[in-house]
């Protein structure tokens, strides 16, 4: 078993992507942020492909690790995959032709960007105009990694959120570096499509989960799994009553790759769940029926490391992906838990 993924996630996700991934055939592809937890799937899905394809694909992977795991000893196991150490607030030009950019690099976790602020204004500010003007310069499609932070604490009128919806976003207060410069990032990928006819795309994620989850990126269902390995109990932050939709990795990996070969021109996509709607109580009372009785939960205070003013609500409306990309989601929540909770009892990235 691969310590960062399931082999046998990878494998799903590439057969079920059937004939699309011969569209990468010959295709140099550059990935940001590829060290992160959805880079690294793009990395074994990437490697995957490429075994498969008569004229072979090359991935170049950007990354400076400041959140990321080392990865770039494995990367050197890969004659079609090439890792370069950068960060991406300065440009970034090695003179090869790019067909696709894929702009996935950002801090993240409510926890380090708490922590580091400016720098994860600058990745997804200055990153994303310094690959943009990449992916202008080789006319390569360019995909750039938003959120769903970006509707910020929707109104209730506004649910399930369609990607037409504006948001109600403070910019000023805890998450605002993070959920700001993801609009901005967004309004420049915008720009380039419209002034600059540039082929953009963003892509908006949705609670996604799975093997490869960091333990220190201090998210609810990696600290509800270091729970239960440490034998503690499983703490939910805040009133509990806070809902989210959950998405399998192998559902949002494919659900990114028909965006990036499949996405209109200028159109930003909702990727994720859209069942079931579960407040954090209830999911760790899933939990609880999927590993036993022995497993405790307790209703705590935010810790000062976490970052307030979380939306009580994020649930997507994925009509626009299914109509445009013919994207639907198959794991079921139970299902994705018991394959995650599976591998964190086998291994955890420290």
């Amino acid at each position: 078993m691969n310590k960062f993924c399931n082999n046998s996630d990878i494998i799903e996700i590439v057969e079920r992507l059937g004939n699309k991934k011969d569209l990468f055939s010959g295709k140099r592809i550059l990935l940001t942020g590829g060290t992160g937890f959805l880079g690294r799937y793009f990395v074994e899905v990437f490697d995957l492909i490429a075994q498969n394809l008569v004229e072979k694909l090359e991935l170049v992977i950007l990354d400076n690790l400041v959140s990321g795991c080392d990865l770039s000893h494995k990367f050197c196991d890969y004659d079609h995959l090439k890792f370069v150490n950068h960060n991406v607030i300065q440009p970034f030009d090695d003179g090869k032709k790019y067909d696709y950019i894929i702009h996935a690099a950002g801090i993240a976790s409510p926890f380090y960007y708490k922590k580091m602020p400016l720098q994860t204004l600058d990745v997804a500010i200055t990153g994303t105009r310094n690959m943009l003007d990449l992916a202008l310069k080789n006319n390569a499609k360019f995909s750039f990694f938003s959120s769903s932070e970006i509707y910020g604490d929707p109104d209730p009128r506004e649910i399930p959120i369609k990607e037409n919806y504006r948001g109600n976003v403070a910019c000023q207060g805890p998450r605002a570096c993070y959920d700001e410069s993801k609009r901005v990032g967004e309004t420049l990928a915008d720009i380039y499509h419209n002034y600059k006819k540039l082929h953009t795309n963003t892509i908006r994620p949705f609670n996604i989960y799975g093997p490869g989850m960091q333990e220190n990126d201090y998210r609810v269902l990696p600290n509800f799994a270091r729970s239960i390995k440490k034998g503690l109990p499983l703490k939910v932050y805040g009133s509990g009553r806070q809902t989210r939709t959950f998405c399998y990795i192998t559902d949002a990996i494919i659900g990114f790759l028909l965006v990036v070969l499949n996405g209109k021109s200028g159109e930003a996509y909702n990727i994720g769940n859209s069942e079931p709607e579960i407040s954090i109580l209830d999911l760790a009372k899933e939990i609880k029926s999927v590993v036993g009785e022995s497993v405790k939960y307790e209703i705590v205070d935010y810790p000062n490391s976490y970052p307030g003013d979380e939306p009580t609500r994020r649930l997507p409306d994925l009509n626009k992906a299914k109509e445009h990309l013919d994207y639907e989601p198959k794991i079921s929540l139970n299902e994705g838990l018991v394959r995650f909770l599976n591998w964190s009892n086998l291994n955890y990235i420290d």
